[in-house]
């Protein structure tokens, strides 16, 4: 890592993992409606209204970053998160539940459109980015990995509400620190709404959106259908845990040798297009392994390959963010291309269920590996608009 980084980069690095490393809110969510004893349709509408704000939450977030300033809307994030965690772990009834919820989703993942932001605001050249990228990659990871091993040990004794509390303790602290460290920021002087009618109507953004959705799903798919499939085999919950051991494990060993390749790679002129496109053939391959996969060391191997492709298309996918957004419409391009991680999360389960239902794990792999393979095909006509002489004087350079 750098020595060279501003305290705003180290300050949001820590901060990211910190908000991810206490994030027990999103995957304990459906053990805390299962504690209450709610029928299956209360619980899937709850979560399905948590899944709503999540993908609203990063268009919102980005747009009011270039509207009222990274400090205002990430401060703001973090104070609302403060709040309503503690409100989703006192609700008892449906529509309390469902209402918390919503405003949890929100802002349970703010601060990736703000962060991608101000990272492209402060950090000037492409390689630099990549770095900081790559490292806030680590970040997320390291933090989920500690979500999983903390929770797991503490839900049991100090009760799952706790654990959503400790969470809104985190996010009021990552507020003062933003608040603290974060300069304020002028808002973007353009029109009203031209900047969001640019990211809206941009062809560029809307096929990397489409590409990254597709190649993020064989990611999601960790996460949703591995454990579906592992349950089909017999396999306790235990089994499962060592998937996401392994997958932490390699992203904890492979980051210190990729960000400084990736680093390099983004000294070149053109957008990370080609290693976006690679990242979806490993993605889906790796992931699709485990449809071949029996044994818990076969489903953690296959979860281990999965994370080159993860840390590249993640890079690769921000690198081309940053060279087409335009500076006055950063947060809202970052906020747009944040929804595809919460699109993923609702397609992975719904195409594996399918899949599962029509032919078993062998489906499960081909439809897995198909998605990264369209993912990946995605980027001939990115690439071929990027090359465009008419697009250059747009791009950050």
């Amino acid at each position: 890592m750098s020595k060279r980084w501003p305290p705003l980069i180290w300050a949001l690095l820590i901060g990211t993992f910190a908000v991810r490393a206490a994030g027990f809110v999103y995957p304990y969510l459906p053990y805390r409606l299962d504690e209450l004893h709610l029928d299956t349709s209360t619980s899937s509408g709850v979560l399905a209204l948590w899944g709503a704000g999540w993908f609203t939450g990063q268009l919102l977030c980005g747009w009011l970053a270039d509207r009222i300033g990274r400090r205002a809307t990430l401060v703001g994030a973090m104070v609302v998160a403060a709040a309503s965690f503690p409100l989703l772990a006192a609700a008892r009834t449906p529509i309390t539940l469902g209402v918390a919820a919503a405003v949890a989703g929100l802002v349970y993942d703010a601060p990736r459109p703000i962060v991608t932001a101000a990272v492209a605001d402060t950090i000037p050249d492409e390689p630099g980015r990549a770095r900081v990228t790559g490292w806030r990659h680590f970040a997320v990871n390291l933090g989920a990995a500690t979500t999983g091993l903390v929770g797991g040990a503490l839900a049991g004794p100090i009760g799952i509400p706790v654990l959503f509390w400790c969470n809104a303790l985190v996010c009021a602290g990552f507020a003062v620190v933003a608040l603290r460290v974060v300069p304020p920021s002028a808002p973007a002087q353009t029109p009203e709404h031209s900047g969001s009618r640019e990211a809206f109507t941009d062809p560029l953004l809307w096929l990397l959106w489409l590409a990254s959705l597709l190649t993020l799903i064989p990611v999601a798919a960790l996460f949703s259908v591995l454990p579906m499939m592992m349950a089909q085999d017999g396999l306790p919950p235990a089994a499962y845990g060592w998937t996401q051991v392994a997958s932490a494990a390699a992203v904890i060993g492979l980051s210190p040798l990729l960000n400084p390749w990736l680093a390099r790679r983004a000294q070149r002129p053109t957008p990370m297009v080609g290693l976006l496109g690679l990242s979806g053939i490993i993605l889906g391959a790796g992931m699709g392994s485990a449809g071949l996969a029996s044994s818990t060391v076969g489903y953690s191997a296959a979860a281990a390959l999965a994370v080159p492709g993860e840390i590249v298309a993640f890079v690769a996918a921000t690198n081309i963010l940053n060279r087409i957004a335009p500076a006055s419409s950063r947060g809202i391009y970052a906020g747009i291309w944040g929804t595809t991680l919460a699109a993923a999360v609702l397609c992975a389960p719904a195409l594996g269920g399918w899949a599962l239902a029509h032919g078993g794990h062998h489906v499960v792999a081909l439809a897995t590996l198909l998605s990264g393979l369209l993912g990946a095909s995605l980027c001939l006509p990115l690439a071929a608009l990027l090359h465009r002489p008419s697009r250059t004087p747009g791009m950050s350079a």
